[in-house]
Formats: structure tokens, sequence, C-alpha cells
């Protein structure tokens, strides 16, 4: 998953004694359940100079008002145009030399923006830090959380370290190396962190770190949950493609061979019917190498949660394997067919700069910031 990104600047953040203005990006549209709990963990953070900055998409539910209340400065997109747009109006109206790009389902742990400050400015030529969840949901209310949350805490324990790509739950770079790399593409919604996640590795080192936690609240459905994992694997396809390289998480080789054991496996329930009852040792044994695949993330929910919700858990990613081999079946034809699918990722122009005055925005309660 690591990749040799160009020769970075010794320091992209000064190192000197002070501290220079923090701006926390929020994109929000209807998290109403969990964006009080975000803001407030943003504002109580231990780093002395940060202002939380909440741009609603036009949410439908009262989450920009919990926002106001409970202390952000809350704009609006206008209209909905999803969350790369989102994240850029963002980093167009606040002030920050540092900017924090924090999802609305997400609460960071008090010392976050801490570290991440502190890791841009070690020397260590970092352009951008991405933070990593807890093994337990923000909120939990269900089992599949539980599964998600999980899935999650070990695909990010297994990609610590130097990454070419991002996490946009919680990540924080210099303002400039935003201005530098450009921002997200406005024309993707379920895969803009992959694309940004090229696009910066080319130029800068990015960090995935441990000591920038969070806790997420993950979707508590089981259809929501393998509705964006087919969306988001079936997307990543044209950029894999194009990359010539795996990209981790679902991608990586031993999880690439989990998700073509789950389909072959299935297909193998017709072999006992079809020449005898010792032909169901075939899809038996196409599971268990399904199981092997992911064996070390196995061992690692049995330590956390124990062996009966490890039963669930493997069922679940069955089910989710399932659903990237079909999503990769779908992206497949669609690379064939389609010249705009293949070039999804190409370079797009920059966009003429819009005086924020001329952007439609509502704004409701104060910068919040604590000097």
């Amino acid at each position: 998953m690591s990749s040799t990104p160009s020769p970075a600047p010794s320091s992209p953040v000064s190192s000197a004694p002070s501290f220079p203005l923090v701006s926390v990006i929020v994109p929000n549209y209807n998290y109403g359940r969990s964006i009080g709990l975000c803001v407030e963990a943003a504002l109580t953070q231990t780093y002395p100079n940060v202002e939380v900055v909440v741009v609603d998409d036009c949410s439908t539910d009262d989450s920009a008002a919990i926002a106001a209340a409970a202390g952000a400065r809350v704009v609006s997109t206008g209209v909905n145009s999803g969350v790369a747009v989102a994240r850029n109006l963002g980093a167009e109206l606040s002030s920050g030399e540092i900017l924090v790009f924090l999802d609305s389902d997400v609460a960071m742990h008090p010392d976050a923006v801490e570290k991440s400050v502190e890791l841009l400015a070690s020397g260590r030529g970092y352009g951008a830090i991405c933070g990593t969840y807890e093994p337990e949901p923000l909120i939990r209310d269900s089992l599949i959380e539980e599964y998600r949350s999980l899935q999650q805490y070990y695909l990010l324990l297994r990609s610590e370290g130097v990454i070419d790509t991002v996490h946009t739950a919680i990540l924080a770079m210099p303002r400039h190396v935003f201005d530098e790399v450009g921002p997200f593409n406005p024309i993707l919604r379920h895969t803009e962190d992959q694309d940004y996640g090229r696009r910066i590795s080319e130029r800068y080192t990015v960090l995935s770190s441990l000591e920038v936690r969070g806790r997420h609240d993950h979707d508590d459905t089981l259809r929501i949950v393998l509705d964006k994992v087919f969306a988001r694997a079936r997307l990543a396809v044209p950029l894999i493609l194009g990359r010539r390289a795996l990209q981790g998480g679902f991608v990586t080789g031993p999880r690439a061979g989990a998700s073509l054991a789950a389909p072959l496996a299935v297909a193998a329930l017709a072999a006992p019917v079809l020449w005898g009852p010792l032909w169901a040792l075939l899809p038996l044994a196409l599971f268990a190498l399904g199981v092997l695949g992911d064996l070390d993330m196995y061992r690692v929910v049995r330590k956390h949660r124990g062996r009966a919700f490890l039963v669930y858990f493997v069922a679940v990613n069955f089910l989710v394997n399932l659903t990237v081999f079909a999503a990769i079946g779908v992206a497949g034809v669609q690379w064939l067919c389609s010249k705009r699918f293949r070039h999804l990722y190409d370079p797009q122009p920059r966009p003429e700069h819009r005086p924020a005055a001329e952007t439609p925005v509502r704004t409701a309660g104060a910068v919040a910031s604590r000097g």
C-alpha cells in the first residue's frame, strides 16, 4: 500500500513554538444524530487555537441547527452538491493555516488536533496526516455498526505508516499543501478521497497515524453498508486500473482473494446436486479459503468481541465479499463499454476562483475559536 512520493519539503509546517490557527472543516448532510458530538469534541481539543466550520449540504433534518447550537460556525452550500464541494467551500471560507477535514459522524479524541499539528511540524516532511478509529462505534445501537467499526478499525490498523491514499474521516494538512494539490474533485461523490489520495501522494508523504484517533458512528443497517461497499468498490476500479497498483483495504491481495472465494463458494453449491454428495466439500473448501484470506482480521475481532460475535462477523463479511465481487464485475463491464468510466479520474481543470461573496451561503452561529 505504500508508495514512493516525490521529494517533499523538509517540514510543510513550521516547528516554531507557536499555535497556528487550525480550521476544522466538517461537511454535513442529515447527520443530526452525531453532529453535536462531533462539534463538541472538536471544540474541546487540547490544542488552543481552533475554529470549527460546519458546511451543511442542504440537510433536511435539524443537523445544521444542532451544529450551530453546539458552537460551530455553520455555512451552507446553497444546493446539495456532495461532500467534495462541501469540503472545498469550507477550505475557502475558513482562516486556518492548517486544515483538518473531519466527517460529521466522527468525534475526535481530545488530543487529535494537537497530535496532527505535532506530526506535521516534526520535520519528517509529512504533507498530510490521516487519523484512525476506535474499534467501538461512537453510538452503539446495532450489530452492523459493531461489524463496521471493527472492520474499519482493522483495515486502518494494518495501514499504519506511509500510505498512497487518504482517510478523509480525519485528515489534517497545511493550507499551502491543499492549495498546491488543488480542491477535491467536485464531480465525485463516493471516491473523492481515493482520487485526492492519488493526487496528494504524488507530491507529499501521507502518514496514517494511530496517534490521531476518534470514534466513528457507522451506518446502522446492512442495506446501507452493502450499498456503500458496492458503490465504492465499483468506482475504485478505474482508479486502480489507471494506477496499476492496489490501494489497500478491500483490494489488497489477500482481501481480493477472499472476495473471489465468496462467489465461487456460492456457485459451487450446485456441485453436489450435479455430481454427487462428495462434491459438497467443494463449497466448504472455497468458504474456508475465503476465511483464510481474512484470517488476521478475524483474530483481531475475536480478541475484541469473542467467539459469538465472530460468527456474526464472518457471516456479514461473507456478504460484503460477495458485494465487492459483484461491484468489480459491474465495473469491468463499464470499463469495457464506457469511455467516460475509464477516464473518471483523469485530471480536471481547476475551476476559476469565485469570491466567497458570490457563493450562495447562509451563516448561523459564530466562529468557534479558542486562543
